[in-house]
């Protein structure tokens, strides 16, 4: 019995091993956000509800990546992202949400080149969405994640499947990329989409310009085909950083059209930062929607922070939505 155990002792430690060697030659990685909050949430009109919510700042995820140096300056990359319910421990963001609909891809990058990925990949929009206001990529409260992504305006969802994403260098501040998903064959679900984005970022100044265009349906149900073209632009002044987007979404299956428009900024305030968003859905037809956040991060360390935020959300002819959050967000 003891030689066994011994045995056993042996074969596990060459294991670990051998997963440390693998894992220094191949520089895969762990890591994540968990996202909690309490609060109240009420949407224009309706109801509002208290609850422990997962996600109100950041979507909680967890993802594995990794990078292997192919030699002459090229690698070999990949990322498998997952989403999750922190509240329930439930994947997904919703159920029936698919296993890594954060990120799912494998490329190839270069220094000099640029890198391409395929497979589930993050549109430029969202990314560019996300960078220039001072809520980043809250759909708890940032205004102009919720205007574009979740109050029907832009479809497809943040990723696209079946897609080929290109992203450049940096050449003296700029950059560009473009991304492609493409028709899967299926006539109930085909389409195809595409994206294209321009960036600039040097010392104090940042901005993009993103045009993208969908016709690619969802795996569940038909979506309607819209153009997008987004500005973003943000300004470090020291004592506070200002963001700006406009953004305008032509949707030519309901051939109606949506402006948006958002102003922001964060201010730098004791071991924190106190931010504000505003943003405005002006429609060709229909109701103005006006939606403003307010909230102060506090940070603990490099890797997490407490926040409290609220929210009026109002859409002509409703009730305006009143929304709050007392929440901790840690990265690892």
């Amino acid at each position: 019995m003891k030689k066994n155990r011994l045995s056993q002792l042996g074969l596990a430690s060459l294991l670990a091993l051998a997963g440390m060697g693998a894992h220094a030659q191949s520089n895969v990685s762990l890591y994540g956000l968990a996202d909690l909050s309490v609060g109240r949430t009420q949407a224009p009109g309706g109801q509002s509800t208290n609850s422990v919510d997962s996600g109100k700042m950041s979507t909680s995820y967890w993802g594995i990546g990794g990078k292997e140096d192919l030699g002459g300056g090229l690698s070999a990359v990949f990322k498998f992202e997952q989403f999750v319910r922190m509240n329930t421990g439930a994947m997904g963001r919703f159920d029936g949400d698919t296993a890594f609909s954060r990120t799912s891809s494998v490329g190839l990058s270069s220094a000099s080149l640029g890198t391409v990925t395929f497979g589930r990949n993050s549109t430029p929009l969202f990314v560019s969405t996300l960078l220039f206001n001072a809520f980043g990529d809250s759909f708890g409260y940032s205004p102009s994640i919720r205007h574009y992504f979740s109050s029907g305006t832009v479809t497809g969802d943040t990723g696209w499947n079946q897609s080929v994403m290109y992203a450049s260098p940096t050449f003296s501040g700029f950059r560009f990329g473009a991304i492609a998903a493409f028709k899967t064959g299926d006539a109930a679900t085909d389409g195809k989409n595409w994206g294209l984005n321009f960036s600039y970022g040097n010392g104090p100044i940042a901005a993009s310009l993103v045009f993208q265009d969908v016709k690619k349906d969802s795996a569940v149900a038909a979506l309607d085909d819209t153009r997008t073209v987004q500005l973003g632009a943000s300004y470090d002044f020291g004592a506070a950083k200002a963001f700006a987007q406009l953004g305008s979404i032509d949707n030519k299956t309901k051939d109606v059209g949506y402006d948006i428009a958002g102003l922001g900024v964060r201010v730098p305030l004791g071991a924190g930062a106190a931010i504000a968003q505003w943003s405005r859905i002006a429609p060709d037809v229909g109701s103005d929607r006006n939606t403003l956040s307010v909230g102060y991060l506090h940070t603990l360390s490099k890797r997490t922070e407490l926040y409290a935020v609220a929210m009026s959300d109002k859409i002509d002819n409703l009730g305006t939505g009143k929304s709050y959050s007392l929440g901790i967000r840690h990265k690892f």
